[in-house]
């Protein structure tokens, strides 16, 4: 009866070694994979994930930049047309209190 439990004690270390070889080898199998996908994604000059979010992401705020830009130019040019309009009303009342006013 001594010899059953250490039979079983060997059979579930070869079991435990066996699986420690499988996950190693679909870890190996992985990278390899991967080093293969990557390689062809190079050659085919395709992008990864990560790049094409950041490239939105500097569109997202360079849109947003020239937003903002647009906003203070059109601000700029209400201010610039209330300042002609006054500088023309102050030339009319100039111009009307020298010819007689």
């Amino acid at each position: 009866m001594n010899q059953r439990p250490r039979l079983f004690d060997d059979l579930a270390g070869i079991a435990g070694g066996a699986l420690s070889a499988v996950v190693g080898l679909r870890d190996e199998a992985e990278s390899l994979a991967r080093a293969k996908v990557d390689a062809v994604v190079r050659r085919l000059d395709l992008v990864h994930h990560e790049e094409i979010a950041a490239i939105s992401d500097m569109a997202a705020n360079a849109r947003a930049g020239q937003e903002e830009t647009a906003a203070t130019l059109a601000a700029a040019l209400t201010r610039l047309a209330a300042l002609e309009h006054r500088v023309a009303a102050l030339e009319a009342k100039a111009n009307a209190s020298e010819n007689g006013g």
